[in-house]
């Protein structure tokens, strides 16, 4: 009974010091008449902030089906870095999002919006629809 009680509190504290962001910024994926832009130059952005900058865990999570033709937002917490560390976040991705934009071949390719004003906080996010967590892993690689 003492080992079950020892597991179940190890356990649950694990969960409730696990950290999780209550704030997020939202990146954006418009499409204007051909489908929306890759978010590769903005995940690229993130593997590379984490890596140099040491950080364990980035959220991320992505909410589809805005838009007839795939619109979609990124949001990434940034509850877990230094006040320096979200400066210099915030900036570089202001940008990747600037240069991606830059970089379009016509009118008629989407565009990427990110505003670093805006925040968007959890309780909104854990009511959306369509919203699935990025896996860390996966598309933000460490060294």
């Amino acid at each position: 009974m003492k080992k079950v009680l020892a597991t179940l509190g190890l356990f649950s504290s694990i969960l409730f010091f696990a950290q999780k962001s209550e704030n997020y910024l939202q990146v954006g994926y418009a499409s204007v008449c051909c489908g929306t832009p890759s978010d590769q130059p903005v995940m690229d952005y993130l593997t590379k902030f984490k890596n140099k900058n040491k950080v364990k865990n980035l959220e991320v999570y992505k909410k589809s089906g805005l838009g007839r033709e795939g619109e979609y937002n990124l949001y990434i917490g940034t509850d877990g870095l230094t006040k320096t560390q979200k400066t210099a976040f915030v900036k570089g991705l202001k940008s990747a999002v600037s240069s991606q934009n830059r970089a379009r071949k016509s009118e008629s390719t989407g565009m990427v919006n990110f505003d670093e004003k805006e925040t968007v906080k959890k309780a909104d996010l854990m009511n959306a629809r369509n919203l699935t967590l990025i896996s860390t892993q996966k598309t933000i690689k460490t060294k």
